[in-house]
């Protein structure tokens, strides 16, 4: 009985890791794809870098095409085996690291975008002067950059641990990290400060975004146009939206965990519920297609057939004839 037990488990966690090994393939093609034809757009069209808001959104772009270039991979690699190769320690801490690393960037730049964005639609006027764009715009999300990095290489790269401790049938690892082990308390400060606060920042800057909006389309003669404020809010949501949907079922599942009990839905966590932060590096692409309208114009430019003045003749002179 034990036998068969064990052998259907086997055989559903095989089954299990093909399904998610052919839909995260799938997906990320076009991903990488689409990235590389707006950076394209962006390369070819430096007016459109010029506009404030796109500049922070093609810098999350890159962090994402990083994530789905570079990370997922090794996610995709090991859903194809069942197991990770090469098992080492050293395989382990890198792979950790960069998933870590990129998650957090992720997160605080997603953040601060959506603070900024209070400031482009209500206080525009702000960035006119040099020193306020250094330090409302371009530092903060240069710390974005380079906090998890530094953050995560001291935690990670640098522990003294032996490695015993990593699960090599489970994804990442089994997120065995040493500090994750054997330091709850730098644990729980990591996951509420560099993965829980994120999300609620912009969970509150959204939320407080559509009211501020809202009454000022009520009172219909504030400073800033209706057109401008719903096309900017519409941008910032559809984006963090997709944060809010990957990564709230998993800061709950964490919390209950914390406050509960440490085993609450622990297999269901790392094999199904980790795998919802992927949808932001997968889709995000996808959503600046409705976001970049010109960019859409620009593709089905370069793609349709352009008529020539020679294919245009050639039918008049059969009519003539």
């Amino acid at each position: 009985m034990e036998n068969s037990t064990l052998s259907t488990n086997v055989e559903t966690q095989y089954l299990s890791h093909r399904i998610k090994f052919a839909i995260l393939l799938t997906l990320q093609i076009p991903s990488i794809i689409i990235s590389l034809l707006i950076f394209l757009y962006f390369f070819t069209h430096q007016s459109i870098f010029y506009i404030r808001q796109n500049q922070a959104l093609l810098v999350l772009l890159i962090v994402n095409f990083i994530q789905v270039t570079f990370d997922l991979p090794m996610v995709i690699h090991f859903n194809r085996l069942g197991y990770i190769s090469p098992a080492t320690n050293a395989y382990c801490k890198w792979w950790t690291f960069l998933e870590y690393s990129l998650n957090g960037t992720n997160e605080m730049l997603m953040a601060t975008i959506s603070i900024q964005r209070h400031i482009l639609i209500f206080h525009a006027n702000l960035f006119n002067n040099r020193l306020n764009r250094y330090v409302f715009h371009h530092l903060p999300l240069l710390i974005c950059i380079i906090y998890p990095m530094i953050f995560y290489i001291i935690i990670i790269l640098f522990d003294t641990c032996d490695g015993t401790q990593w699960n090599f049938y489970a994804n990442i690892c089994g997120l065995a990290n040493c500090y994750m082990v054997y330091e709850k308390s730098l644990a729980t400060f990591d996951w509420v400060f560099n993965n829980g606060f994120p999300i609620i920042v912009i969970t509150l800057a959204d939320v407080s975004l559509i009211i501020r909006v809202v009454r000022q389309r009520l009172r219909r003669h504030g400073s800033v146009s209706w057109k401008k404020q719903r096309r900017m809010t519409i941008q910032l949501l559809s984006v963090s939206c997709l944060y809010m949907i990957a990564w709230f079922p998993g800061i709950i599942v964490a919390a209950i965990q914390y406050l509960v009990s440490p085993t609450f839905l622990l297999d269901i966590q790392v094999e199904y519920i980790f795998y919802l932060t992927y949808m932001i590096c997968l889709f995000i692409p996808w959503i600046c297609l409705g976001l970049f309208p010109e960019f859409i114009k620009w593709i089905w430019k370069n793609v349709t057939p352009r008529k020539t003045s020679s294919n245009i003749v050639k039918p008049l002179q059969k009519s003539s004839q």
